[in-house]
C-alpha cells in the first residue's frame, strides 16, 4: 500500500521509500526510514497535502510526494 492511499488515522510502517536523488535524501533526512512507524493525521479540505507523524515530527507531504513510500499496514 502506498502512503498516498492511506485513510486519516491510519497507522503503518515504512516497507520503501522511492524516489531519486536529493528528493529522496530529503526524506530519508527527515526520518522516513525503512522500518519508522507513522501516523496519518489529516488531509488539507481539497486532499492535498497531508500531514503525517513520523518518530516525533509532524511533516506536510503532496500526495504526489506520499506516492514514492510504500507501507505496511500497522
Amino acid at each position: 500500500m502506498l502512503l498516498s492511499e492511506m485513510k486519516q488515522g491510519d497507522r503503518g510502517t515504512i516497507v520503501k521509500v522511492g524516489g531519486a536523488g536529493s528528493f529522496r535524501r530529503r526524506l530519508l533526512e527527515m526520518g522516513f526510514l525503512r522500518g519508522s512507524v507513522l501516523t496519518v493525521v489529516k488531509y488539507a479540505p481539497l486532499k492535498d497535502p497531508l500531514e503525517v507523524i513520523v518518530g516525533e515530527s509532524h511533516v506536510s507531504l503532496r500526495v504526489e510526494e506520499a506516492a514514492q513510500i510504500e507501507m505496511k499496514m500497522a
